[in-house]
């Protein structure tokens, strides 16, 4: 046994991919609202200001706020901006993901040391969907639904309650995630260590310092044999 005694994952872009490209959704968002489409995917990542909401009616308004800028800019003011935010939504299909190679591996590997939890930024309603179709609904000890919370990743709060949950201390624990920012500094800043799983073996750390990196998911097990 290594000398972390819990294991906890980040979901998104660590253990699941999305299946479905961003052009079906946007352009099915024009569909369901019955609107000659304009504009590209970009113009409304570009136009969307800040982090999006966790709620249903806060996704809305945010999108809304989106197709606002991206019809101004196409000369389109006179068409409904609510009804595209609603139509894409309607289109985003959350069962669509598929783990990513080494997913299952990791997971048995980390199940071998102890404990296996989930802390995830999505909240309920959306990453259960994703859960269920990717089998692992009953994969972990503990899964926290970070985007229920008032604070989401990279704050602390999620990762201790998590931790609180299955009773295990901080400096027992390894987060494993993809994202430098939320997952990596959000986990240190708890006091866990950090995996930083890059799917691009060119990446760079930049100012962020994990404390393992990992290229494949199928060398989690190489850290916990290091740490035994």
């Amino acid at each position: 046994m290594s000398s972390f005694t819990a294991t906890l994952f980040d979901l998104d872009g660590t253990l699941c991919r999305q299946e479905q490209d961003v052009e079906t959704i946007y352009y099915g968002a024009f569909e369901q609202a019955g609107v000659d489409p304009f504009g590209v995917p970009s113009d409304l990542w570009n136009a969307l200001d800040g982090p999006p909401p966790t709620t249903p009616e806060g996704q809305t308004r945010y999108l809304t706020g989106g197709f606002v800028k991206v019809a101004a800019q196409y000369d389109r003011q006179s068409v409904d901006p609510t009804a595209l935010a609603d139509g894409f939504l309607d289109t985003v299909d959350y069962a669509a993901v598929s783990l990513l190679p080494g997913a299952t591996a990791a997971l048995d590997a980390a199940r071998g040391e102890g404990f296996v939890g989930l802390v995830t930024n999505g909240p309920e309603y959306r990453q259960s969907v994703k859960l269920d179709a990717l089998s692992l609904a009953d994969a972990f000890d503990v899964v926290v639904f970070a985007g229920d919370m008032t604070r989401r990743k990279p704050h602390r709060d999620p990762f201790d309650r998590a931790l609180a949950s299955i009773e295990t201390a901080a400096e027992s624990a390894l987060y494993v995630g993809n994202s430098l920012e939320y997952d990596v500094a959000g986990a240190q800043g708890a006091g866990l260590r950090a995996a930083w799983y890059r799917e691009d073996e060119t990446a760079d750390t930049g100012a962020y310092r994990p404390d393992y990196v990992l290229d494949s998911l199928t060398d989690l097990s190489a850290i916990f044999e290091e740490t035994l």
